[in-house]
């Protein structure tokens, strides 16, 4: 049984460092990375079996891969908590010489990262071909994949979608952020690519798809608990998370200005009174 208010603590700590984190080099995306923040913080501490003691390969364990990779801070901060690395190091994002760059890369060997994802569309079609190796390997744990709404307007992703469907890759679970907003705008102006109109091209495309509040633990817990039911069945799974850009913050919240921007002294401050936490900041 999961302990939500544990995972509610969490989660409003990682929205702590999030803000921390990039206030303190000026510069990154906390809008996106403060939405999905329970999403990531159910999957780190509920969901996945994964290990710490980090291996490339993820033989054994299940295996995530975050496509929008600018929402770097929220990254650093999962991994931090869950253990990968020392909690200290958060304060050095983005700062000359540091592991955890703006967008993850790999060249600096940071447990956890599995693959550059600074270049938006690229992460699913790493996902598949891990989840058929670990097919070809008769690996039975999952590979997990986060991607942003903004980011379906590149085409690979649909190249993704439909090689995984004709290839009945059932050990892929791949999430989006249907938060509405990209760094131009909100993504019907941009696109037009709705809600609704996502879940029918999947569908249509051959996968099996889901929908879920990202901003509540029990629905992330169950609806993430039938996706791994509906593995192992032939068809790959799309889950549709609705979300809120720069949740809970008052002044952030559902704004795509807060994209890529981070707040001033007086805003971090203001945010900061919004996210009591128990648990300590870096």
């Amino acid at each position: 049984m999961a302990d939500i208010n544990k995972l509610k603590d969490l989660s409003t700590q990682t929205r702590r460092d999030i803000l921390r984190m990039v206030h303190g080099c000026k510069s990154g995306h906390p809008g996106g990375s403060l939405g999905c923040a329970d999403f990531l913080t159910a999957l780190y501490f509920e969901v996945m079996h994964h290990n710490p003691k980090f291996e490339m390969n993820g033989v054994g364990e299940d295996v995530f891969f975050l496509s929008n990779g600018h929402i770097s801070p929220l990254f650093y901060s999962t991994l931090a908590r869950s253990g990968y690395f020392p909690i200290d190091e958060l304060k050095s994002f983005r700062k000359l010489n540091t592991r955890l760059q703006g967008h993850p890369t790999t060249a600096e060997h940071l447990p956890g990262v599995r693959i550059a994802s600074g270049s938006l569309g690229q992460g699913i079609s790493v996902a598949v071909g891990t989840a058929l190796a670990k097919r070809i390997n008769k690996d039975d744990h999952l590979v997990y994949a986060l991607m942003g709404d903004g980011e379906i307007e590149e085409g690979q992703n649909w190249e993704a979608f439909m090689f995984a469907a004709h290839h009945k890759v059932d050990n892929l679970i791949v999430t989006i952020d249907s938060n509405g907003q990209q760094i131009d705008g909100s993504t019907k102006d941009v696109a037009g690519i709705g809600n609704a109109d996502i879940e029918a091209k999947l569908k249509a495309f051959g996968w099996e798809t889901l929908q879920m509040n990202g901003h509540d633990f029990q629905d992330i817990i169950d609806t993430m608990a039938k996706a791994k039911s509906m593995t192992g069945k032939g068809k790959p799974i799309f889950i549709i998370m609705k979300t809120e850009m720069g949740f809970p913050i008052d002044f952030m919240v559902g704004s795509h200005k807060w994209h890529g921007v981070s707040p001033n002294d007086a805003e971090l401050e203001k945010a900061l009174a919004q996210l009591p936490s128990t648990i300590g900041d870096y």
